[in-house]
């Protein structure tokens, strides 16, 4: 999927190195580059308009974080997915989510709950109009609003290190198997908990939304390995 890479618009003063490594991390996080796919430096040098030695130094930062592995006789390639990463996501994820929209719930104000309400929107507007990645991104935004909500910068920053880890397990859930309205039905769940201010509830809920997208993303890591066991 390399055909449509092209390097992101950032910083101007940043090293061509870490343009290079924003550019190919946002591509595998949003499956543009997919599982299993290698990453030849020459060939993204040349889609890139660089040359070898940042996208080289790109991979090697993509591989310290857990993004690319190193396969012999093929080199450099995006990590797949597994299922005890998804679990480890998992259950951090659920501990601060649980937290994030108790919170939330608390401070919850008409203008967040407009916010959410516009987010939703936003989510179903893409769905009508079939456009994944704007799907993918409107219930981002949706989540949020939620952990803005929460007034805890400290558990915001912990919640960004780690959705970005689960962004590249929610789009591949959105862009295969999603039942969108299934999603809008849960989006409407936690909506309403937040607004009644019923913590029980919408920590349910909330629960509830990322216990199906796992369940979702568990089957196609499953369906994939299936595959490629009968090759």
């Amino acid at each position: 999927m390399t055909d449509n890479l092209t390097i992101i618009h950032t910083d101007a003063f940043l090293p061509l190195r870490v343009v290079v490594f924003h550019t190919l991390r946002d591509a595998i996080l949003r499956g543009d580059l997919e599982p299993g796919e290698r990453l030849m430096e020459l060939h993204l040098a040349n889609k890139l308009g660089v040359s070898r030695t940042p996208v080289r130094e790109a991979i090697h930062m993509l591989e310290h974080e857990g993004l690319v592995v190193m396969a012999p006789r093929r080199g450099a390639q995006v990590a797949e997915m597994t299922e005890k990463d998804l679990q480890d996501v998992l259950e951090v994820r659920d501990a601060l989510d649980a937290l994030a929209i108790s919170a939330a719930a608390r401070n919850m104000t008409e203008e967040k709950i407009t916010a959410l309400q516009q987010a939703m929107e936003r989510f179903e507007r893409a769905v009508r109009q079939g456009k994944t990645r704007e799907i993918a991104e409107a219930d981002e935004d949706f989540h949020n609003v939620i952990y803005e909500a929460a007034g805890n910068p400290r558990l915001s920053a912990i919640v960004q290190n780690l959705k970005e880890q689960m962004y590249r397990y929610r789009f591949g859930y959105i862009k295969d198997i999603a039942d969108y309205q299934k999603l809008t039905e849960e989006h409407r769940n936690i909506l309403e908990g937040l607004r009644r201010q019923d913590t029980d509830y919408a920590r349910e809920a909330m629960h509830e939304h990322l216990k199906n997208q796992v369940n979702g993303v568990r089957a196609i890591i499953r369906d994939r390995k299936r595959l490629e066991e009968e090759v």
